[in-house]
């Protein structure tokens, strides 16, 4: 029994480090990622079972043994680092907060309504995070948007009493563009927004490598296509569409909202309005060609873009550019609220800090960037400590969106 006790806390051990400290290297990335974010987001959890762990083999077997005092120590340890972590995603309210009023002025909660800045999450769901569920939410599911299979399907949340008029928010799932499902991913924001009164679809798109580039994002313009001829039969009103997604759901919504005049991208449907007033992309992938001469950019664009993602014949750099959010920028940009951890080991914060320095140098409209300290990819999975500050964050900053899309010669207005 000793020896399994200390066996499990140095594993233990070794992911709390992992989750405060990744593991260094190009190619640790995936694994720092499956160790690391468990700790990052579940440290509630994991700080509980490590306590009991540590005082039932105390009770049952002492602490007699060496083995039995290194695993005492181990198990104190890893709490300690299971209370940092919990400690840190608390730190993000204060962080997107500051991110917010740097991005939108001092001032920006006045123009929310009385009762949004007030907004009460459901800290409740931390006991059972995956457990993502709200009574006054109904959800219909599996609506064709376009002929295909369920490849071309999504869903629409909203609230069971939602009146006329709601905003309408489009949540893109990621998965580096191979898999991924509607139904696992963005359901805490998208839950919370719709209990607010929003209108949510998630999408599903073709994936790769059977589909290639940008199968993707002609999938996701066309349910755009289908939201504007159909949110307001769920009581939403197309004018207001913000998008939002995750890495490469991140990625699309970033190129979403960059190319709404690309008739390229609109095969067959070139008369669509495809254009959203507000973009919030979370840890998203932003530079496809690698000339910014960062060696993981450079060896991504070598290897699952050209391999997966990209067409047979793309030509680099210039078809990868085109594939770009970073290349994609122009002063006409809607607002974006842009989210990433710094401890993202599957796509580095640099990319984010890059595409949002190039981004507020260009863009007319307001530009909010929260990096997340300690954070790793896929942070908003569930519900977490930080992933619910950052709800509640996304919330005012779209509701702000919302408020100044209604004053004469805004965004909204001018669209």
């Amino acid at each position: 029994m000793s020896d399994r006790f200390l066996t499990r806390q140095l594993v233990n051990l070794a992911v709390t480090a992992n989750a405060i400290h990744p593991i260094p290297g190009e190619y640790a990335g995936i694994p720092a990622f499956a160790a690391g974010w468990g700790a990052s987001e579940l440290a509630p959890h994991l700080l509980a079972v490590t306590i009991t762990d540590a005082a039932v083999h105390l009770a049952r077997h002492g602490a007699w043994t060496r083995r039995d005092r290194l695993g005492l120590a181990a198990a104190a340890f890893a709490s300690a680092g299971y209370v940092a972590q919990v400690r840190a995603g608390n730190r993000a309210g204060e962080q997107v907060e500051r991110a917010l009023q740097h991005g939108l002025g001092v001032d920006y909660a006045a123009e929310l309504p009385s009762d949004e800045g007030a907004a009460m999450l459901a800290w409740r769901s931390l006991v059972n995070p995956l457990r993502m569920r709200n009574v006054d939410v109904t959800a219909k599911r599996r609506l064709a948007y376009a002929p295909g299979g369920r490849r071309f399907e999504l869903d629409v949340y909203h609230h069971r009493d939602t009146p006329p008029g709601a905003p309408v928010l489009l949540q893109i799932h990621g998965g580096g563009w191979v898999i991924g499902q509607k139904e696992q991913q963005g359901i805490p924001l998208m839950m919370h927004m719709a209990a607010r009164g929003w209108v949510c679809v998630a999408v599903n798109y073709p994936l790769s490598p059977r589909n290639r580039w940008p199968a993707h994002l002609i999938a996701i313009k066309r349910a755009i296509g289908w939201i504007r001829k159909h949110a307001v039969e769920y009581g939403g009103d197309p004018s207001f569409l913000a998008v939002t997604g995750g890495s490469a759901g991140g990625h699309l919504a970033a190129m979403v909202a960059l190319t709404p005049d690309d008739k390229s991208l609109q095969p067959g449907f070139e008369g669509v309005d495809t254009s959203v007033q507000a973009c919030v992309p979370h840890y998203g992938m932003y530079d496809f060609t690698g000339e910014s001469g960062r060696k993981y950019t450079q060896r991504r664009a070598d290897t699952l873009l050209r391999r997966y993602i990209m067409a047979v014949d793309a030509r680099y750099p210039d078809d990868y550019r085109s594939a770009s959010p970073l290349s994609r920028i122009t002063a006409d940009a809607p607002p974006f609220f842009v989210l990433h951890g710094s401890n993202d080991t599957l796509v580095p914060v640099p990319d984010a800090r890059e595409f949002v320095e190039k981004l507020r140098s260009v863009s007319h409209n307001p530009v909010v960037y929260a990096e997340l300290a300690g954070a790793q990819h896929a942070y908003d999975l569930v519900p977490s400590v930080r992933g619910l500050h950052v709800t509640r964050a996304v919330e005012r900053f779209l509701g702000v969106c919302v408020s100044r899309a209604e004053v004469p010669g805004s965004v909204r207005q001018q669209r």
